[in-house]
């Protein structure tokens, strides 16, 4: 079993805990990592995250993905709008994509993630750390 295919087991109660067959949206979220492993063996390691923004972005049109980005989301607390926000990529309308190029992948980046998959009301996020050897070891799929 690949890394990415691994279900994801976190201490949050928002994660579920299924086998890699039951992941919901997993024919999307496969084209979207074969897009991710494309632009990491092109690029490598080491870019800023605007460059794979960038890249990805091309790579999705290449094949026919659709996506939204830096698309603008609203936070609400109790009910109130608290102002905007902005998501790397919504693909297909259901998969919120976050990206990042840093040195390790840290519990803050999984936080916001699922911060904008419940303000959006999606079920599936992915996020990619490009910064990594190997990009397998910078994915992490969340699901609510």
């Amino acid at each position: 079993m690949k890394e990415y295919d691994k279900p994801q087991r976190s201490q949050s109660k928002f994660n579920s805990l299924c086998s890699p067959k039951e992941f919901p949206l997993k024919d999307i979220t496969e084209k979207i990592i074969a897009c991710a492993i494309e632009v990491h063996s092109t690029l490598g390691p080491g870019l800023l995250e605007s460059v794979y923004e960038e890249a990805l972005a091309y790579e999705f049109e290449l094949r026919g993905i659709r996506f939204e980005r830096q698309k603008e989301i609203m936070l609400e607390y109790k009910g109130r709008s608290i102002g905007p926000h902005r998501i790397d990529f919504l693909i297909e309308g259901q998969v919120i994509l976050e990206i990042k190029a840093t040195e390790g992948m840290k519990k803050i980046f999984e936080a916001q993630l699922l911060t904008y998959m419940k303000a959006m009301k999606k079920r599936v996020g992915l996020l990619i750390n490009f910064n990594v050897e190997r990009l397998k070891d910078g994915i992490k799929r969340l699901v609510l």
